[in-house]
């Protein structure tokens, strides 16, 4: 009987590995699809960000007025890496590399950085209320 609540266990921790997985890249499609509403739905209200910007805190209208910003639009991405750890029941943290190619006023730019996300469950969905973003270092070969 262990061995089959061990797998039972496996298969309920594989599926919201999956489900973090599958919440981090509909993010990060909902910004090069330019649809700052669907991510604002999946953050919590306040939500934090580190990245070479510094630290900052939005509600959800000011991380729709960020994404907003027609000088700054992500035109692709590539994630790769993906760790997800579940230190309870109702928090996950997602790590992982980015590739990312955008735009900065006016000019076509790619960049590969190392991210982390912390998903909390909010009356039974999960959102994101922390993600940082630091430059990765080169990969050796």
């Amino acid at each position: 009987m262990a061995t089959s609540g061990h797998r039972t266990d496996a298969r309920h921790h594989d599926a919201r590995r999956t489900e973090i997985e599958s919440l981090e890249r509909a993010f990060w499609q909902s910004m090069v699809d330019n649809d700052p509403k669907l991510a604002s739905r999946m953050l919590t209200e306040p939500a934090l960000m580190v990245s070479a910007h510094g630290p900052m805190s939005f509600d959800r209208a000011g991380y729709e007025k960020m994404a907003n910003d027609p000088r700054h639009r992500l035109l692709d991405f590539a994630l790769s890496d993906m760790d997800v750890m579940f230190p309870t029941d109702d928090i996950a943290i997602a790590t992982y590399r980015a590739h990312q190619k955008m735009q900065m006023e006016g000019r076509t730019m790619e960049q590969d950085a190392v991210d982390s996300s912390t998903w909390v469950k909010v009356d039974g969905a999960w959102k994101c209320a922390a993600h940082t973003e630091s430059m990765a270092p080169p990969k050796v070969m």
